[in-house]
């Protein structure tokens, strides 16, 4: 009898001792998970911080429209500026284009508002008409090629933005409306506002092709300001980037048909 005790109590004890160790690798394991997972949730809670972009727009000298500044413009808006990474850290990070809230090309007072619309490649662009009658929509040259036709006052149509590129968006009845969507594959961009100030946010460090694009500027001084920029704690701040106007840029164009439009009849004719 003594001896079964034994027994009893030192197989006993080995399970005690077993279960201990257990316990002891589970509660291991589960706070090496736990710091596992706070590391991740860290990443995605502290992003790359924000890029400062400075933007001045001056009309260049009609002799020299590639170098010589003549003015200073006020209004700074609308120029177009994105990071694409050329680290492959950053690249791998996925451009998401599947938005709740779609962005809209809004048709009211025979124009567009925004009049410029920077989209992630991939992203839906909805054109709703808010005016009291049709509109045509089109986009026939560089970018995403689309013609929307005929709809009412109350209704919208939507485009796909599915490539990088400008597309120039007009009304084929209203000579008067024009637009621009700006597609890039990057989720690193962003627009001036009047006093030419960019904010690109959550930019990770590394390094990147800073792209520019102006509605006004020639394709050749695009060229020129594209550049190599490194973004780390230190290095938050681009610019100033002068930019040049093009003194030869004309907003007028063709419609849908290559022809120019017909001028709508004026009722203010002298009467007899």
């Amino acid at each position: 009898m003594p001896m079964s005790r034994i027994r009893s109590a030192s197989v006993w004890g080995m399970r005690f001792e077993a279960s201990d160790t257990m316990s002891k690798a589970s509660k291991a394991l589960g706070g090496l998970f736990f710091l596992t997972v706070c590391a991740a949730l860290a990443q995605v809670r502290a992003p790359g911080k924000s890029v400062t972009v400075s933007i001045g727009v001056s009309q260049a000298a009609a002799t020299n429209a590639s170098k010589t500044a003549a003015s200073k413009i006020q209004d700074a808006s609308n120029v177009a500026v994105w990071l694409t990474a050329l680290d492959r850290t950053v690249r791998a990070d996925p451009v998401s284009a599947s938005l709740e809230n779609p962005p809209q090309l809004v048709q009211r007072n025979k124009t567009f508002e925004p009049h410029v619309l920077m989209v992630p490649v991939g992203t839906v662009v909805e054109f709703p008409n808010k005016d009291p009658f049709f509109h045509n929509i089109f986009s026939l040259y560089d970018g995403r090629r689309f013609d929307l036709g005929l709809y009412e006052s109350g209704t919208k149509r939507s485009v796909r933005f599915d490539r990088p590129g400008v597309s120039f968006l007009f009304c084929n009845i209203h000579a008067e409306m024009s637009a621009v969507v700006v597609s890039v594959d990057t989720r690193y961009f962003g627009l001036s506002d009047r006093n030419g100030n960019v904010i690109i946010r959550n930019v990770p460090d590394g390094r990147y092709q800073m792209s520019v694009w102006y509605e006004r500027s020639s394709p050749e001084h695009l060229k020129e300001l594209t550049r190599i920029v490194t973004i780390s704690d230190s290095s938050r701040k681009i610019g100033p980037i002068e930019v040049l106007e093009n003194p030869t840029f004309t907003p007028t164009h063709k419609n849908k048909y290559g022809l120019d439009y017909v001028p709508p009849p004026n009722p203010d004719y002298d009467r007899p």
